[in-house]
């Protein structure tokens, strides 16, 4: 047998109240990082390159072109440049399983081996971009007369910035003595 729930009907009064007893959480935008505000104000360049799309494709019927291609080199620069984020929060996809079952100092030495040539795959896509950018010189996007190395030099930052971060990383993880591979709890707070 089921025992029926007993609601009490609950009056406006009550309901304010409860509203009023509401902390307002504090906001701390500290924790934001130059990339995480350029990758925020990228992503609102692209969001209304989408919209104003959609509005002028299904609402005008008669789209503007340049939209698309905007939105485009906008997601280039939120992805190059939100990667950098991740490589600053160590928020990649990793395969920590193997850290377990290995002694701590053939751990300690293969985080840093990755430490290494991260930077140093980094610091090469630097290299390449920039190659890359020289090669393309002035060309033109395709709807708009604007030079399409610019999208590149939002693909170039977003490798600095992984580069810089990834030097910051290392370095970090050489003070302290692990790294987010040998002892992740540390870096998701689950460690006690």
């Amino acid at each position: 047998m089921s025992t029926a729930e007993i609601h009490r009907q609950i009056t406006a009064e009550e309901i304010a109240h409860t509203f009023e007893e509401e902390a307002t959480p504090k906001v701390d935008l500290g924790i934001y990082a130059f990339e995480d505000w350029v990758a925020l104000a990228v992503f609102w360049v692209m969001a209304l390159a989408v919209f104003l799309q959609f509005f002028t494709r299904y609402v005008l019927n008669d789209s503007y072109a340049w939209t698309e291609e905007i939105a485009t080199y906008c997601l280039i620069g939120v992805v190059f440049i939100g990667a950098s984020m991740c490589v600053r929060l160590s928020r990649h996809i990793q395969v920590d399983l193997l850290y377990r079952y290995l002694p701590p100092r053939v751990g300690r030495a293969l985080s840093t081996m990755i430490d290494l040539i991260r930077i140093a795959f980094f610091g090469y896509a630097i290299k390449l971009v920039w190659v890359y950018i020289q090669i393309i010189g002035d060309e033109q996007m395709t709807t708009i007369n604007f030079p399409k190395n610019y999208v590149y030099y939002f693909v170039l930052l977003g490798f600095v910035l992984m580069f810089l971060r990834s030097v910051q990383a290392a370095l970090q993880h050489w003070r302290q003595g692990y790294s987010v591979l040998e002892r992740p709890g540390a870096y998701d707070g689950s460690e006690i």
